[in-house]
Order: C-alpha cells, then sequence, then structure tokens
C-alpha cells in the first residue's frame, strides 16, 4: 500500500551569509572563524524563541518554528545581534545574513524538511537585503498585529520555479522598525512599496476637550427646547408656557459657556 509523503505546516526560516565567497576568498580562516561565531549566534537566538534547527549546510541555516510570530521576531533578533556584532568591524570583514520567512506546508523526511514552503523562504532569503528580513504574504498576515515591527510591501514576487507571484514584506530594522506605526492594512498587489505596521494601534475613542462637551449640550438644550416648543404648540391653550424652561435651559447654558471660557 503506498503510503502518503508526511507532511505538515509550519513556518519555515532560511539564511545565508551575503557575499561569502568574497568573504572566504578575502580570508579563510577568519571568515570560517565568524561564520561559527555568527551562526552559533543564529543557533542560540532560535532555540530561544522555541524554534527547531532543521540543517547548517555550507554558509546557510534553515530553521521551523510552529509559532509564526516567534519565527519573525527571532529573525529581527538576530539580524539586531549580528549587526552589534557587526559594528566594530571594517566594512569590508563584516559578515551580514540575508534571511527569509515562509509559512507553508512541508513534507518531512526523518529531521529534514522539503517543498514549496521550504523553497519560498530559500526564494525570500535570496532577495533579502545583506542584514535583512524578507517575510511572505501569510506570515505578514499572522504577525501584523503581533510584533511592534513595521514593514515594507515591496510587491508580489515573481521567484525562481515557483508558478505564483510571492507577495513579500521587508521587515524594517532598527530604531524606525521598533516603532508601530499606524495603521496595519496591506496595499493592493501592484504598489511597488508601501509601509505597513505589524501592530494596530487600538481605536481608543478620542478624549474631549471642555468645548466639545459645552457644544454637545448645546445640542442636547436645542432638542429639549424643540421638544418643548411642540408640546405647547400640541396642547395649546392661548399660553406659550414653554418660554419659561427656555428661559432656565438658554441661563444654564449660558452660565456654562462662561465657566468654559475662564477655564
Amino acid at each position: 500500500m503506498e503510503v502518503a509523503p508526511e507532511r505538515k505546516l509550519t513556518t519555515i526560516l532560511a539564511a545565508d551569509v551575503a557575499g561569502y565567497s568574497r568573504l572566504m576568498e578575502a580570508d579563510e580562516p577568519g571568515t570560517l572563524a565568524r561564520l561559527k561565531l555568527y551562526r552559533d549566534a543564529i543557533v542560540e537566538k532560535i532555540a530561544g524563541h522555541r524554534g527547531r534547527l532543521v540543517n547548517t549546510a555550507g554558509d546557510s541555516v534553515l530553521a521551523e518554528f510552529s509559532s509564526v510570530v516567534n519565527a519573525v521576531d527571532c529573525a529581527a533578533r538576530i539580524q539586531r545581534d549580528l549587526a552589534e556584532r557587526n559594528a566594530s568591524l571594517a566594512e569590508e570583514g563584516r559578515m551580514l545574513f540575508r534571511i527569509g520567512v515562509n509559512l507553508g506546508d512541508v513534507m518531512v523526511d526523518e529531521s529534514d524538511l522539503f517543498g514549496e514552503g521550504v523553497n519560498i523562504a530559500a526564494r525570500l532569503q535570496e532577495l533579502a537585503e545583506p542584514g535583512g528580513v524578507l517575510v511572505s504574504g501569510p506570515v505578514f498576515e499572522q504577525v501584523r498585529n503581533k510584533l511592534a515591527l513595521s514593514f515594507d510591501y515591496l510587491g508580489a514576487q515573481n521567484v525562481k520555479n515557483i508558478s505564483e507571484a510571492i507577495p513579500a514584506y521587508r521587515v524594517v530594522l532598527g530604531a524606525e522598525g521598533a516603532r508601530s506605526a499606524e495603521a496595519a492594512f496591506p496595499p493592493p498587489p501592484q504598489v511597488s512599496s508601501h509601509r505597513v505596521a505589524a501592530r494596530e494601534t487600538a481605536s481608543a475613542p478620542a478624549r474631549r476637550t471642555p468645548l466639545d462637551r459645552l457644544k454637545r449640550r448645546a445640542a442636547v438644550a436645542g432638542v429639549v427646547i424643540a421638544m418643548l416648543f411642540a408640546i405647547n404648540m400640541m396642547t395649546w391653550h392661548g399660553y406659550p408656557w414653554f418660554m419659561w424652561p427656555t428661559l432656565t435651559i438658554v441661563v444654564l447654558f449660558a452660565l456654562r459657556s462662561a465657566w468654559v471660557g475662564w477655564r
């Protein structure tokens, strides 16, 4: 009996070193030592975010996470940590990783993962800028309200060996990315670049000023006076009694207006 391969939905993080061949050509021992050091730091971050290291072939790192939020947070923290490590190095000796994150269905073969879900993460990683993170549309939809990160929408990207274009979002890192923006709605697919936020600002009602409250009371007073006038007209006995409660309302409103003006 033919048995279907084991499959699961998971979040894939793919990372590799930008310009690795150039670094190796310039300084093989130093590059290899730095790769080991940086990869150890990445693996530590993955473990700290409850991810599982899948493999570390060559200069790459492949990991999976059951939580999309943990995966994106891990990717951002990796890049910030490595940026701090690179800050003390000469530009030509800095080791910059590119990271792609995708949520998709994968095939499981023992401890390894295969399939389009993995391939999309790898293609996003190839498109990412050195020191940057790209995430797919499904990833963005899961984290948009859960992380204090901002994203740039880069449009639907055509990538190698993937039939459909992949919506890609760049994670905004650094001080700018740490601030959440005010709205979090993805742009239409044809937009080339648009800033969106991972965490929506709570839509709390605006605090009313004293003048706003006074205007509201004026509207209420007007309605009450109109009702009194209508009742007086419907029960007319030759006497406009509505003027007395109206006069009282006007005097109280005038006093209230003066009080607001004095504050």
